[in-house]
């Protein structure tokens, strides 16, 4: 929905000749044209209005001196610097720029009748007199020689496969008729057609195209080759076709024009000839002849010269030049230039830019030099309030198509309403008055202005079809013509309509490096506009922009210097003077911005400006190098990136240095200023004081986005202003979680309950509200405020209570005092969303309400009630908590309404009944598994159910709860202080028993104290502690079982070898000296202590060993991993064409593989059947699905079990890593090699410490220095979906469908890598 707006128009008449010029060449580097007459060729700079250089073509007879001769061709050969022209009469000439030298590089007998040259310029193509082809390289070596016409199709030839004859195929709209339609006859070319073929290259020069009249026929035919020479396709017989031919620069189509009988169309063409797509030119049937086709170098407008077959009365004919552009496959008119009749203002040459996309140079036959500069932009209202409807205008030749985005959108090139103009409209402009901002002005071809207000009628009417009317179309209150001389086309630009009767536009200086500002206002009784005032300005104005809340403008010249205008009292005159920020520096735009915008940022006014190179700036601040467009709406900044994201910034609260760091950061998950959108999505406006942002695709069609930093400034708002339902409205429609209604300023809701109450007034909502209560406060996680926002007040102190029970308790306060009837419902859903729900509570006022109902209207019955409880709460919860308040007829209504059958509940009840009151309430309370409260109940049903207490005591271990019930010195007490488990036989004085528990329980230390406590013998006590010896000693508790062997049992050399089994060497070596049994340590302690180093050797060499082969096994493993990701997604990767960027990237989200979906049937296996399945998915078997994340376990393992404890999972470990020894289960830590290296040294047995040593350095080394690359950083520890705002349905559906299972505690520990530790000092300096 964009426009052409004319940033700035060049032309000088300096330049004079004789004759009139023919071809024109544009030098980018220096910026000067070459222009090529009957009689010479020159070189024109434009900025200084003089001839750099000149050669005669006649003075050495390339060209008759009578002027009758014709230049065919003239093309810049900048890598020579030189030019190079070719003559009707057959000579190619070179023209050195340097010394103004002519040189005659070839010549043809028969004449040229073309030149066109590739655009790298390494091919030349001439067409000949004799109707031939010629190609040559730059450096005029002939290629190959052909002719035009040939009987050959061309290489591209259709194929047929003989599937049925053209009878019988559809025809689609044209009916079965189509089928016997015979082909018909084409015309020859019309009688003004100049008979010379046209030749055109497409962009990357690898295929040009001839149009030239066929001998046969004598209609034009287009035929194609390559750069060999070769023909590709010649095209369909097309009746009617024109001279003019031109290949878009992208290569899709080549343009043309045909008449038809009724009409002028411009027609595209393929590659091979065949006809695709065309649209009407708003032409009379043989009102005008197309001259030529002209695309611009990024392929995106379409020049079209035509000059009119009949004249005026006076015999002139009009010329015209228009531009075209098209949008989602609707071609539209943008520009006019309506040249007159004079001939010689009529244009002689016309070219684009090679470089400046949008630059336009003409050269008219009366030597005046003409240069337009155009920009895109979107004409849209100024959006200051609320009555702005968000206009925006599309020009499409006399028509404006305005569409209305306040009230609908619809998607062009569909409008709201159309506005009919008698002329083709150059410039639209809105009015920039507050509260009038929909009128607009149209200014046309013809120099006339055409002023749009808006109906003030009543409402619409609705249509006979039964449809209302939303939006009024604006109606036509006047035509206004313009007093100014306008030597050429488009002399007026920058049009701004500031007042009803004060118009502002630039025109042109008295030198081409000025510019003049006009200020244009009717005269009296009069429809024309005269200046009133005009301020010359010292450079080119290629921006003027105003805004309408400040009533401040300021205008851009073409090096990028800002000037603020200031208006006098009256408006009659006017100023400029240079901006200047805040501190009083002077602020200009690094470099040209072609489109502009006036803001206030920081509080001050801003000019903000985006490049043709996607940089965007604030004044002489960059804020971005990546913004495709931008808009200013209220206080926001909206721009679209190129990284396909539309960011939405606050102004007031960021200044330029703000707003270049937050467009610098990628944004977080909850950052709520971004938002993803489609790749190549452009800002069209936003709608004001609303919360859309519309956008336009690249194909053309319309989204209308709320972007959620618009719609949480405004929830913000309203939620400060206390307007309650319009935020509840909002947030519902928008799906906004609703605990912001409480988040945002806790204290206000609260002291605020009644007007939230009253302003939602809708039960369903406040039940809404309620049933979305939620712990999480989501101005920390969802909807964190934005820098620079104020925070609001704090939370109100209340202790211990949460933030569900705290809003339910207030809410249902106020609603019971209000009508506790009308809001029944709600209080029920304030009673049973609290954190503990209060179901017996809701259920007892349904109860109450059945049997006393309300009087009156306006409540619901209890029936109701009841139904809308059991749509909150399970039926089987609510019956049990109904069953847990012992009212029968609670439960009966509770049952009723449940798909209880009455034969399972009815009996059960019954026989309740008939039980005693406490025996009762402990049946049920049993029955509900409320173990507590039974044996509460039961305790109370008399001494004939003392066994059921003491049974219920010893299965559910209420022994500390049943001792309170009973007094301490009965015998109940002590009936179940015997029960007690273990300890408690000592507490009531059952020794003997205690003493067995105690050695049962391996309690040596409590065994020891009852055994002396009661007396025992020294012999039975020795017997006691070899007992409690052998159990720890099976329990590898080595040095309490030596304690009791020495102390107890008096037997040292027992002690000693118990120490010796555990590793003890300093203990058992300090009992030796003290019982004096130096014998032990050549019998015992020197072989224990080299068979355990060996032991503990022969253990770290095979860790070591298994770590390195799975180390290398889970690199091998992910590689393949890697290379199928890469091969895979090689495969899913989308047609490599232009509409590639049409498909969707969310069309690439693969279900998840069939591993995962096996996997997830495990959780309704036994648990027998699941920690088999998890011992089969830790299986280290090569190919297994799992193998990586089996390999990673095991290293893991094998990691914890050489560097911390002993154990269970070093056990795993060593078994997993294939040691088959006996005593695996010794796993060792560094603490313990460091006493058995110390041992070792103490006995002189220095050679089996040093290999110790030695082997776990090494092994401890290389595990430290591969845990980095078997656990890198980034290892993802949860397989959590991926939500939030900037996620698609496509990706969190990706994201479910590889979410097969939640993660369990051991893949948990699987992805995080063991922490090693340092600070252990094991070695010894001595070995080193």
């Amino acid at each position: 929905m964009r426009n052409l707006k004319l940033l700035k128009s060049r032309h000088s008449s300096e330049l004079r000749g004789p004759g009139s010029p023919q071809c024109l060449s544009v030098r980018v580097d220096p910026g000067t044209v070459l222009i090529a007459s009957q009689h010479s060729i020159a070189e024109f700079n434009p900025h200084t209005g003089q001839v750099v250089s000149e050669g005669s073509l006649t003075a050495d007879g390339y060209l008759p001196a009578d002027g009758s001769g014709c230049v065919v061709g003239l093309q810049d050969l900048a890598e020579v610097e030189s030019a190079c022209l070719a003559t009707a009469g057959g000579d190619v000439v070179i023209f050195d720029l340097n010394t103004g030298q002519l040189e005659c590089v070839g010549s043809v007998d028969s004449g040229l009748t073309a030149m066109s040259w590739s655009p790298d310029e390494e091919l030349v193509v001439f067409t000949t007199g004799q109707e031939t082809v010629i190609m040559m390289t730059k450096s005029f070596e002939p290629i190959t020689e052909f002719a035009i016409h040939q009987d050959g199709f061309g290489e591209g030839k259709f194929i047929t496969v003989g599937w049925g004859k053209k009878e019988t195929q559809f025809h689609g709209s044209e009916g079965k008729e189509a089928a016997q339609k015979k082909a018909q006859n084409v015309k020859p070319a019309a009688e003004w057609d100049d008979r010379r073929p046209r030749v055109t290259w497409r962009g990357d020069g690898q295929l040009f195209a001839v149009g030239a009249i066929c001998p046969q026929t004598g209609a034009r035919k287009v035929r194609v080759w390559n750069r060999e020479g070769v023909l590709q396709a010649t095209s369909e017989p097309v009746d009617g076709l024109e001279q003019a031919l031109s290949w878009k620069p992208s290569g899709s189509l080549m343009a043309s024009t045909q008449r038809h009988p009724n009409k002028q169309s411009v027609v595209f063409m393929e590659k091979n000839g065949l006809l695709h797509g065309d649209f009407t030119l708003p032409l009379r049937k043989d009102q005008a002849k197309v001259k030529e086709l002209l695309w611009s170098n990024d392929s995106k407008v379409l020049a079209v010269w035509f000059e009119d077959l009949t004249g005026g009365q006076d015999g002139r004919v009009n010329t015209c030049v228009q531009l075209w552009t098209v949008g989602n496959y609707h071609w539209y008119l943008k520009q006019s230039l309506d040249f007159g009749t004079d001939p010689s203002q009529a244009p002689a040459c016309i070219c684009w830019d090679p470089e400046q996309p949008l630059r336009l140079h003409l050269v008219t036959r009366g030597w005046t030099y003409l240069a337009y500069d155009w920009g895109w932009t979107t004409e849209r209202s100024q959006r200051t309030d609320a009555l702005d409807n968000a206009n925006v205008a599309v020009i499409d030749g006399d028509k404006i198509l305005v569409t209305c985005f306040r009230q609908n959108i619809v998607p062009p090139p569909m409008c709201s309403f159309e506005l009919q103009l008698s002329s083709p409209v150059n410039q639209v402009t809105f009015l920039c008055q507050p509260q009038r901002t929909n009128q607009l002005a149209a200014l046309t071809a013809n120099g006339s202005i055409a002023v749009y207000h808006q109906d003030s009628g009543g409402e619409p009417d609705k249509g006979a079809n039964g449809f209302r009317t939303v939006t009024r179309p604006l109606v036509l209150q006047k035509t206004l013509s313009v007093a100014f001389p306008q030597e050429v086309p488009l002399s007026l630009r920058h049009l701004l309509w500031l007042q009803d009767d004060l118009f502002v536009a630039v025109g042109s200086g008295p030198v081409p490096t000025s510019s003049a500002l006009l200020v244009l206002r009717p005269s009296q009784d009069s429809d024309a506009l005269s200046v009133r005032y005009r301020l010359e300005v010292d450079g080119v104005v290629i921006g003027l922009v105003c805004c309408c809340s400040t009533r401040s403008l300021a205008l851009q010249l073409e090096d990028g210097r800002i000037r603020k205008i200031t208006f006098s009292v009256d408006c009659a005159e006017l100023s400029l003077e240079e901006w200047r920020d805040s501190s009083g520096c002077l602020v200009n735009f690094p470099t040209p911005c072609p489109q502009m915008a006036l803001c206030s940022v920081d509080g001050q006014a801003c000019v903000l400006g985006l490049t043709d190179r996607s940089h965007l700036f604030a004044a002489d601040v960059e804020l971005s190098p990546n913004v495709s467009s931008f808009a200013v709406c209220d206080d926001f900044l909206v721009v679209t990136t190129h990284s396909h994201t539309c960011r939405c910034l606050r102004l007031s609260a960021l200044g330029p240095t703000g707003l270049q760091a937050a467009l610098a950061q990628d944004g977080g998950q909850n950052d709520e200023t971004l938002r993803r959108v489609e790749r190549g999505s452009r800002v069209v406006t936003v709608v004001p004081q609303d919360m859309r942002v519309v956008l336009q695709m690249p194909r053309g069609n319309l989204e209308a986005v709320h972007h959620r930093a618009l719609v949480l400034a405004q929830l913000r708002q309203w939620l400060d202003d206390l307007r309650f339902g319009e935020a509840f409205e909002c947030m519902r429609k928008l799906r906004i979680n609703l605990n912001l209604l409480y988040d945002h300023n806790p204290k206000a809701f609260l002291e605020n309950t009644s007007t939230f109450l009253t302003q939602l007034d809708s039960i369903n909502s406040i039940n809404l509200f309620l049933t979305e209560l939620r712990e999480e406060d989501t101005t920390s996680s969802m909807y964190p405020r934005p820098e620079g926002r104020p925070q609001p007040s704090q939370r109100p102190p209340v202790s211990g209570c949460k933030k569900v029970d705290l809003v339910c308790d207030a809410l249902r306060g106020v609603m019971e005092a209000t009508d506790p009837n009308k809001f029944f419902l709600s209080i029920l859903t304030a009673h049973v969303k609290k954190t503990t729900p209060e179901l017996e509570i809701a259920l007892q006022k349904v109860h109450t309400l059945r049997v006393n109902p309300p009087d009156g209207d306006g409540g619901v019955n209890a029936e109701e009630a009841l139904k809308y409880l059991l749509f909150l709460v399970n039926v089987n919860d609510l019956y049990d908590h109904s069953l847990g308040t012992y009212d029968f007829d609670l439960v009966l209504m509770v049952a009723e309404k449940s798909q209880k059958d009455p034969k399972e509940y009815l009996p059960f009840l019954n026989m309740l009944k008939g039980l005693e009151t406490h025996y009762q309430r402990y049946t049920i309370d049993k029955h509900l598994k409320r173990y507590g409260k039974a044996l509460v109940h039961l305790s109370k049903s008399g001494e004939e159910h003392f066994p059921e207490v003491l049974q219920l005591v010893k299965e559910q271990k209420l022994y500390a709860q049943a001792l309170r019930l009973y007094p301490a010195d009965g015998a109940h007490y002590k009936a179940l202080s015997r029960a007690y488990a273990k300890h408690l036989l000592w507490r009531c004085g059952e020794l003997d028993g205690a003493l067995q528990a105690f050695v049962a329980a391996t309690s040596w230390r409590n065994a020891v104290c009852v055994a002396q406590q009661i007396q025992m013998a020294d012999d039975q006590l020795a017997l006691l502690a070899r007992e409690l010896a052998g159990k720890l000693n099976e329990q590898r508790r080595y040095t309490e079982a030596a304690v009791l062997l020495d102390q107890y049992a008096k037997d040292c050399e027992e002690a000693i070898l118990a120490l010796i089994s555990g590793g003890a060497w300093e203990e058992a070596l300090r009992l030796i000296h003290a019982h004096d049994r130096a014998d032990i340590t050549e019998t015992d302690l020197k072989p224990a202590l080299v068979e355990a180093a060996s032991t503990q050797t022969f253990l770290v060499e095979t860790q070591a060993a298994a770590f390195a082969r799975h180390r290398t096994r889970l690199a091998v493993v992910r590689q393949r991993k890697e290379d199928k990701a890469r091969s895979n997604v090689a495969e899913d990767d989308g047609p490599d064409c232009a509409d590639a960027e049409l498909y969707s990237e969310a069309s690439g989200v693969v279900s998840a593989s069939k591993y995962s979906q096996s996997n997830s049937r495990v959780s309704s296996r036994s648990s027998k059947n699941r920690r088999k399945a998890e011992r089969k998915k830790l299986s280290l078997k090569e190919g297994n699905p799992a193998e990586e994340q089996a390999l990673t376990y095991a290293l893991g393992e094998i990691v914890t079990s050489v560097d911390k404890t002993r154990g269970e999972r070093s056990l795993a470990s060593a078994r997993g890593a294939g040691v088959t020894f006996a005593d695996v289960g010794r796993c060792f830590s560094a603490e313990e090699v460091a006493a058995l290296l110390k041992a070792l040294a103490l006995f002189r047995l220095d050679k089996q410490a040093e290999e110790l040593q030695g082997v776990f350095d090494d092994a401890l080394r290389a595990m430290e220095g591969a845990v980095p690359e078997v656990w890198p950083r980034g290892t993802p520890s949860s397989r959590a979906p991926m939500t939030g705002p900037n996620s698609t349905a496509n990706s969190i559906t990706a994201s479910f469908q590889q979410q097969t299972a939640p993660m369990s505690q051991q893949d948990i520990e699987i992805s995080t890598p063991p922490t090693m530790r340092s600070a252990v000092k094991w070695k010894l300096d001595l070995l080193n």
